[in-house]
């Protein structure tokens, strides 16, 4: 085989490699964007403390008959949510709130051997460019990580609490966001882009939007666990005024960003207020120094899903956060998450051709 030859030959084997590894990676994305969904749904229906013992193997098999479903629901009735907010809670109604986190575990279950054995496969059969080894790996430490914090969260509601800690549920929130940019940054590096790299401006800043756009995620886990977007649902006015009274009434001043629900709804609404405005910024610019490009066409759909985004978070402030609104609000951060990640990875190119180099193939041609 000539060096050309083998040239062309080392291409297409590339090509298609990073073709089903994008494939692969691309439903790891769904599973994940269906988890966090779930878990959002078993927050805001008060689920997530149903399963009171930690099981990664046996913990997949659920109840299978009356006695076992009267185990459950006797050790759910230990613990202070049942005590002191459900008591009198029937078995059926108990069914509900454990079929919602029995999901969300069995979700992130599949997830971590979707991720794992596929990712055992393409390294063994050497389809696995060597830069992307680490960064996979990485992925897959974190999802290890996540599980455990998942139970550090659970536990949180068990023994002094009638719910999980904010803080907890703000860093398993974020945590499972950070797996979904790294998973959607690998998955575009390896797509095939059709213009270069973007200026290093424009690539710095779709970045820090990416940063932007995860600190407000986070603060909405906040949100979510003190159960803030329940109270003061008027817009654009907070309790009356545009800077409301009580926002650093608890002591240390710090612990008000936290646990105070006014405070940490004003700033999740802060939040807003500056990504917004960031991502109008990022589109104007990146369209008068780059115009008509593909980098400028994303930057302007970004700033549109995130002014859809603001207008879907007002909605459901408005209507005291209903389950179906406030699940699409969590599903809309995805999306822009999601979108600024991609977009921020494309600003850089694809990743680099791990095919043989020239001097390579001039070594192969001399020995042939």
């Amino acid at each position: 085989m000539t060096a050309t030859e083998l040239k062309t030959s080392s291409r297409i084997d590339e090509h298609r490699n990073r073709l089903w590894l994008r494939v692969w990676l691309y439903c790891v994305l769904i599973l994940l964007f269906a988890l966090v969904l779930v878990g959002g749904a078993t927050r805001l229906t008060d689920s997530g403390l149903s399963i009171t013992e930690w099981k990664p193997i046996h913990g997949v098999i659920p109840p299978l008959n009356a006695a076992q479903w009267q185990e459950e629901f006797d050790k759910y009735r230990q613990i202070p949510e049942y005590q002191q907010i459900n008591r009198g809670m029937s078995l059926d109604e108990f069914k509900v709130i454990f079929w919602w986190e029995w999901a969300h575990r069995l979700l992130a279950r599949g997830v971590g051997f979707v991720f794992a054995l596929p990712l055992l496969f393409f390294w063994v059969t050497g389809r696995l460019e060597s830069h992307l080894k680490l960064k996979l790996l990485g992925i897959l430490a974190l999802g290890g990580v996540q599980g455990a914090v998942g139970w550090w969260m659970v536990a949180s509601g068990l023994v002094d609490r009638v719910d999980v800690s904010q803080y907890r549920l703000a860093t398993h929130l974020t945590i499972a966001c950070l797996i979904f940019v790294a998973t959607m940054a690998v998955a575009r590096g390896l797509a095939p882009h059709s213009t270069g790299p973007s200026s290093y401006g424009t690539r710095r800043f779709s970045g820090w939007l990416v940063v932007a756009v995860l600190v407000q995620i986070y603060l909405g886990g906040l949100v979510a666990g003190l159960d803030a977007g329940a109270t003061y649902n008027t817009w654009p006015l907070m309790d009356g005024a545009l800077i409301p009274g009580g926002l650093f009434t608890q002591e240390p001043v710090w612990v008000n960003l936290f646990e105070n629900p006014k405070t940490v709804q004003f700033v999740h609404r802060l939040g807003a207020y500056t990504v917004l405005p960031l991502s109008l910024w990022h589109a104007i610019a990146v369209w008068r120094s780059e115009p008509g490009t593909t980098h400028a066409r994303r930057a302007v759909l970004l700033f549109v899903l995130v002014s859809l985004q603001a207008a879907i978070g007002i909605a459901t402030l408005l209507l005291v956060a209903p389950l179906g609104w406030a699940l699409l609000h969590q599903a809309a951060a995805l999306v822009v998450l999601g979108f600024a990640t991609a977009h921020w990875r494309a600003t850089r190119g694809s990743y680099p051709s791990g095919a043989l180099a020239s001097e390579d193939f001039d070594r192969v041609s001399s020995v042939g």
